[in-house]
């Protein structure tokens, strides 16, 4: 499949640059909407996704969204801009978020071993700083490797920083603050016997969460022919790596808040998105909590989800051009073909395609 998507995205830039050349600007100075959005359902379907949402934000202002397939397949209910997703490894920027404020606050240090924070990891000298950049002075080999596994831990560092469940630090520091309605911190809160702590969330907010992931978009496996299956998943919680649901608008105001220096102050947001460097001082591809590369000479910050056959996601952020593609979907098929775990965005066409056109 992946290099059917490559010979499909090498027909599309083709036809783009025709259209792209012969439309007037939709906005200063990229002028590229109209042609995003066409070849962008294109990709869609030849990677047979069944629903995808999307939305660009630019200067802290959603400027275009949109909702392509259908979020359930049988019922043919469009997706759209509010349609939510379980966004899988895209939970990790709100954990690293969450956990720079703690180091704002000095609450921890990132160089400081995470076992200070009553976390045990089978790495003994393994440290914030290490879990958030997917890196480690310990074993053979190179020292970067994307590791859900590894990351997850840093829940327990926020649970020590904040002495109170994750789930409760991330409703209420992040979804509430910036008031992400549609956004729930675990799908298991569909659950009405889940036990919770009390007076973790007001009976009212509850009630929400359920009525958005009664409005999730149904997950589905594609075969090799784009025939797709739907796959049910067991309920989850959440967790520093997994466990968000959100719309592609929701996440359009963390980004914001992001870029406004809301969430994180700018000397904290320059340190989490450059890139960390191995045990020889080489850079690798990650930051704090982000991947980070160059294109063009230019920043790329960006992060993925992949849950196998279920979602996948991708955000993109260009700083220098304050501009941020964020895309959700109800299969695998923005992550598996592509292999981003190893830290390179351009191997996905839909990034392709977006670079290509602004850059």
């Amino acid at each position: 499949m992946r290099r059917t998507l490559a010979a499909f995205l090498g027909a599309v830039l083709l036809l783009a640059a025709g259209a792209f050349a012969q439309q007037g600007p939709v906005f200063t100075p990229f002028g590229i909407i109209p042609v995003l959005d066409t070849y962008l359902d294109a990709l869609r379907q030849q990677a047979g996704i069944p629903g995808m949402s999307a939305a660009l934000v630019r200067d802290g202002s959603i400027v275009w969204e949109r909702g392509y397939g259908y979020a359930n397949v049988t019922s043919r209910v469009r997706a759209t801009p509010d349609t939510p997703y379980l966004v899988s490894n895209l939970s990790e920027t709100f954990a690293a978020a969450l956990l720079l404020q703690c180091v704002e606050q000095k609450r921890i240090d990132l160089d400081t071993p995470v076992r200070r924070y009553n976390v045990v990891t089978p790495e003994e000298g393994a440290t914030t700083r290490q879990l958030l950049s997917h890196t480690s002075v310990d074993g053979p080999g190179d020292t970067f490797l994307y590791s859900p596994d590894r990351f997850v831990h840093l829940t327990q560092v926020m649970e020590w920083c904040a002495p109170q469940p994750y789930r409760k630090s991330l409703a209420h520091r992040v979804l509430n603050r910036l008031a992400m309605r549609d956004s729930v911190p675990g799908t298991d809160l569909q659950d009405p016997q889940l036990a919770l702590p009390d007076e973790m969330f007001e009976p009212g907010d509850l009630d929400r969460y359920r009525q958005v992931l009664e409005r999730l978009a149904l997950s589905y496996k594609v075969d090799a022919k784009g025939r797709a299956e739907r796959l049910v998943l067991p309920l989850t919680p959440v967790s520093a790596t997994g466990g968000i649901v959100s719309t592609v608008r929701d996440l359009a105001r963390f980004e914001t808040a992001l870029d406004q220096m809301v969430m994180l102050e700018e000397d904290t947001l320059n340190l989490a998105w450059q890139p960390a460097v191995d045990r020889r001082g080489a850079p690798v591809p990650t930051g704090l909590g982000w991947f980070v590369q160059s294109y063009r000479n230019k920043r790329v910050v960006w992060h993925f989800g992949y849950i196998p056959n279920a979602y996948s996601s991708l955000v993109m952020k260009l700083p220098e051009y304050n501009l941020t593609l964020i895309l959700l979907a109800n299969s695998d098929g923005l992550s598996a073909p592509f292999q981003l775990g190893a830290g390179d965005v351009t191997k996905s066409v839909f990034a392709s395609l977006f670079l290509r056109l602004v850059s």
